[in-house]
């Protein structure tokens, strides 16, 4: 073994207390208010000042923005402007809105770029509302979070667990537990509500993963966490040789079975209902998909979940993951502000970096793991990994 140079830990030490105290000096620099008055009227620095000083009030300001963008769905605005520019009175009578309540809406829309202001008193819709028209699923969504922001109404007691939160009654799946472990009983029609919303939401996240990762290299597909199908039944129309198989909770199992048969796919796609934390997972697949599952999970669930699809792959199988990731470049408050807060509010999971995914892929077994590019990272990234 070789001997640790001398004095190595103090020199490490000593760079780490330099570091620290540059850092505490930065901070009292630019908290004291002299400073920030000298910073926002210097020609050096005012557009770093006003560029931060926006930057917080946005931080103040995020709950009223998502509102206003809520109110924007929830009175159909966006289709109300889909065929072209409207007044602010048609508007008005459009969303039985006083002309001038209408227009505050509109005023408010158009600072957040869902809107813009045309002539004549009249409102189009803005590149941000105009890209809401194809995809319904974003109203879904912001409808949805009603739930999250009444969570989130004492963050300090979410985050010490003395809230019984909305969102973990809305994903009934939040209560599925390991074998031995007693789960709290939901009613078969408690699933249709989230399974519709992912239902809505999975088709682009689905095109893009298909594109990254092609099915036709593969011959039998299993999609664990499936929902009501909408990944599995976008591989068959890209790969219409592929065997396909559908795993998720029983209740789960059967709105998949009756939506991929009005899809015309009853014949082709294999309906299995279980839990992976109790059931082993169907054999024969060279490939399974977990689409938007293990963020889900804590740890042990999801090193539970690794080490059940490692158990059903044969050797040489496939593993895909896809899923928003945390750390994504650009997207990094999805990752750890929206998605940390929401899966604690549901009541479990958390969104993780590639490197601790494929900590966690490992320790199920799994090698040969890469990332994959996406089209859209900020939706979903992707990674796959073999068994040997």
């Amino acid at each position: 073994m070789t001997a640790q140079a001398p004095g190595r830990p103090v020199m490490a030490d000593s760079a780490s207390s330099w570091r620290d105290s540059l850092i505490g000096l930065r901070n009292r620099v630019i908290g004291n208010p002299r400073f920030q008055r000298w910073a926002a009227g210097s020609p050096l620095t005012r557009f770093i000042a006003r560029r931060q000083t926006r930057a917080m009030f946005d931080l103040c300001a995020g709950f009223v923005y998502s509102q206003v963008l809520a109110a924007f769905v929830q009175l159909q605005l966006c289709d109300h402007l889909a065929d072209g520019p409207r007044s602010v009175e048609a508007l008005a009578r459009l969303t039985d809105l006083t002309p001038e309540a209408a227009a505050r809406l509109l005023r408010a829309a158009a600072s957040l770029r869902l809107v813009r202001s045309m002539p004549g008193d009249r409102y189009a819709l803005d590149d941000l509302g105009a890209s809401m028209i194809g995809n319904p699923s974003v109203a879904a969504f912001i409808a949805h979070h009603a739930m999250l922001y009444d969570d989130l109404r004492d963050p300090v007691a979410l985050l010490r667990g003395q809230t019984q939160t909305r969102l973990s009654q809305f994903w009934p799946y939040a209560g599925d537990r390991p074998e031995g472990v007693e789960s709290p009983l939901v009613q078969p029609e408690a699933y249709a509500g989230y399974s519709l919303l992912m239902a809505q939401s999975q088709a682009l996240v689905a095109e893009d993963i298909l594109e990254a990762w092609p099915m036709t290299r593969h011959r039998r597909l299993l999609d664990v966490g499936g929902g009501e199908g909408v990944f599995i039944a976008q591989a068959a129309a890209k790969a219409p040789d592929l065997q396909l198989q559908l795993f998720d909770l029983p209740p789960v199992a059967a709105r998949a079975r009756e939506a991929l048969a009005r899809r015309g796919l009853a014949s082709r796609v294999d309906c299995v209902g279980g839990s992976f934390l109790r059931d082993p997972l169907p054999c024969g697949a060279d490939i399974i998909s977990l689409v938007r599952i293990v963020h889900d999970h804590d740890d042990d669930s999801a090193i539970a979940l690794l080490r059940a699809v490692h158990a059903a792959l044969p050797p040489g199988g496939t593993l895909l993951i896809a899923e928003p990731m945390a750390g994504t470049p650009g997207a990094e408050p999805i990752g750890d502000a929206y998605f940390g807060f929401y899966l604690l509010a549901m009541g479990r999971g958390r969104a993780r970096r590639p490197d601790e995914l494929k900590r966690l892929l490992e320790v199920a077994g799994f090698t040969g793991i890469r990332e994959l590019s996406t089209r859209r990272p900020l939706l979903a990234g992707a990674m796959v990994a073999k068994k040997l």
